[in-house]
């Protein structure tokens, strides 16, 4: 209940504020404050939020394109790291021919892919942007596939087929002092970079991801990501789903947090229905997230040794993951896409062999930690190749929406779990895991220091899971009350978050995934200047993104 008029209270002061810096804001009421913004006044307002002492937003958690019909638009969810606390700014313009609104992204730097997601999709260009490019779509892509309006049949909008070069110029736009809208034409890279891919060939990026690197002998100069390679429109396929079938791509998304992700869109969907889950499902999603993670963490200290020449290394964490995923394959029937939370709890209930495994599992996995440590951890190679390395600090991983222990490695103190608990996690002792060095050995030993607070979580639910119902008995045709709806958890990257726009069908209008990947990806240019070009593979590594979060 505290919680609760701390929340009123901070509305209200902030509504207050607002309506003072900007009488002409509209306010609405739901999850969190929301605010209809003039498209003119946007950046002011967004500069207003960041810098006032007494807000402090300066997350943006989420930035939102919409099509609501008559209109195009941008949500964007902002949080302060200081107070917790949040804002949802809605914008939006009735010229559908040529929309454009201001950019945010030279206040938030993860603004910048995330508008260039959003001119993709909707057709949506910022103002004063830097670089209005497609990024997930080839530059001769017709149409804008996530309107409402779009028709994807091949006679009416042609799907290019002849190979495409990389454009070497971008397009800013920027407005004349009689508001003229001034197109400014400059080029990617300088005549006289040299340019070489890392990727997108999958051992060289973790995934078909491509970095057009420019390079000074082997000095990197700058890097130009390219994403998109197996996009699969995933959140336009929602729109044409039943709330039970939009689960089932959620483990399609980062894999070794399908867990965790889909944790995240159940929950969404069940406060917005106010469904009460049991308690029984709620622990057993919890030590299923902590397995998740744990297995996840395994797999990146195996490849991330792998790719710093450590083939030993990769085989022990290759070994401690299996034993996870046999755990997963005899409750989910599963080893990877296990499809196992839903709504109102889980599908199944846990295997008569789960807790025992389990708990060999806690009981041998710290012998299996030491042997990482003296195997990989204090060897001089792994030190001098990780430490001093992808520095990001503090402001910057902030700045550019870098959370999970990538995040944690640059000591920001971002964990889900303990800014904003859900599941079980308000029952069990764990401690967030923070190293200041802000180098890619900080955000390697981040991970290694997480599989042992996970393991602490397990040993407390292990042997306290409720005895009850698994599921909650829900209606036939499942549909969510009319508004907007957001729910985060802390997937094995980062903040995985689920934005749901529902008009009271048994279709969601909108549902967008905000993926830690993509930001991490997004913060690739600016940790790599100055570094050599293998430093791209240990800082590529230490991010840990995995390319389906980011090409959903």
């Amino acid at each position: 209940m505290k919680n609760n008029d701390n929340r009123i209270q901070f509305m209200g002061n902030i509504q207050e504020k607002i309506g003072a810096f900007l009488p002409e804001a509209i306010f609405e009421e739901g999850q969190y404050l929301t605010v209809s913004v003039p498209a003119d006044k946007l950046n002011a307002l967004c500069r207003f939020l960041h810098d006032d002492k007494d807000l402090q937003f300066d997350n943006l958690v989420s930035l939102i394109g919409m099509d609501w019909g008559e209109t195009l638009g941008v949500v964007y969810y902002l949080n302060s790291t200081k107070y917790n606390h949040w804002v949802i700014l809605k914008v939006e313009t009735s010229d559908k021919e040529n929309p454009l609104l201001y950019t945010v992204s030279d206040i938030w730097k993860n603004a910048e892919l995330n508008e260039r997601e959003v001119y993709d999709f909707f057709g949506i260009r910022f103002i004063n942007h830097p670089d209005m490019r497609h990024l997930f779509l080839r530059e001769d892509w017709i149409g804008f596939p996530f309107r409402k309006d779009y028709d994807a049949n091949p006679e009416i909008n042609p799907i290019p087929t002849e190979n495409e070069s990389c454009s070497v110029d971008t397009v800013s736009l920027r407005k004349d002092a009689e508001g003229r809208i001034i197109e400014e034409k400059r080029k990617v890279f300088q005549d006289n970079d040299y340019i070489v891919n890392i990727g997108p060939q999958h051992p060289a990026t973790h995934g078909v991801l491509r970095f057009q690197t420019a390079l000074d002998g082997e000095t990197i100069k700058k890097i130009d990501v390219h994403c998109g390679y197996i996009h699969r429109g995933i959140e336009k396929m929602w729109e044409s789903m039943t709330y039970p079938q939009t689960l089932h791509l959620t483990d399609r998304l980062d894999y070794l947090s399908a867990h965790n992700n889909r944790h995240a869109l159940c929950m969404c969907i069940e406060e917005a229905m106010q469904l009460e889950v049991p308690q029984r499902a709620i622990y057993i999603r919890t030590m299923m997230d902590e397995l998740m993670r744990l297995s996840s963490h395994l797999l990146f200290f195996a490849t991330m040794c792998m790719d710093l020449g450590a083939l030993t290394a990769f085989f022990y964490g290759f070994r401690e993951r299996e034993k996870i995923l046999d755990i997963f394959e005899d409750t989910c029937g599963a080893r990877m896409t296990m499809n196992y939370n839903v709504i109102g709890g889980v599908i199944a209930d846990i295997h008569p062999d789960f807790q025992r495994k389990v708990k060999e599992f806690i009981k041998e996995m710290p012998a299996r930690l030491k042997e990482y440590h003296e195997v990989f951890s204090g060897n001089v190679i792994a030190q001098n190749r990780l430490k001093g390395v992808g520095f990001l600090s503090r402001e910057d991983a902030i700045n550019y929406g870098v959370t999970g222990p990538s995040g944690r490695g640059s000591g920001w103190a971002c964990d889900v779990r303990k800014r904003s608990p859900y599941a079980a996690y308000d029952k069990v002792q764990f401690d967030e895991v923070l190293y200041n060095e802000g180098d890619s050995y900080a955000r390697y030993m981040v991970r290694m220091k997480e599989i042992e607070q996970s393991l602490h979580i397990l040993e407390q639910l292990v042997d306290n899971i409720p005895e009850g119902d698994y599921l909650a008995k829900t209606k036939p045709i499942i549909k969510v009350p009319e508004g907007r709806y957001f729910k985060e958890v802390e997937a094995a990257r980062g903040a995985f978050g689920i934005y749901l726009e529902s008009r009271g069908d048994k279709f969601p209008y909108r549902l967008k995934v905000n993926s830690p990947g993509f930001n991490l990806v997004g913060a690739v240019d600016h940790m790599t200047r100055g570094s050599k070009i293998a430093d791209l593979i240990a800082i590529g590594g230490s991010l840990d993104y995995v390319v389906p979060d980011i090409d959903r």
